[in-house]
């Protein structure tokens, strides 16, 4: 069992690990936008993008940035879950 059934199941494992976690920061980011998150004086991604939206005409980049950081951050985490399930896939071993 331990030969055959767990090496198969750690890559499919972390890719949803990855994806889950990059679910969680999306939606802890719009639940915080929306108020019903984190209490506005802790530092969260929604809450500078709450806080950042009645500006947005005078100072845009006050909500581009929090909402750049949010995209980054998704985009290389699953970018690394990528990386470690081509790197644990025993079916990749030998595919270059």
């Amino acid at each position: 069992m331990f030969r055959h059934v767990l090496p198969n199941c750690v890559a499919p494992l972390t890719v949803l690990a990855t994806s889950m976690f990059g679910w969680v920061i999306l939606a802890e980011s719009a639940l915080s936008f929306l108020g019903l998150g984190v209490p506005p004086p802790a530092p969260t991604w929604g809450n500078m993008l709450a806080a950042a939206r009645p500006f947005m005409a005078q100072a845009s980049y006050l909500s581009i940035l929090p909402g750049l950081a949010i995209a980054l951050a998704l985009l290389g985490i699953n970018l690394l879950g990528d990386a470690v399930r081509d790197r644990l896939d025993p079916r990749m071993r030998g595919v270059q």
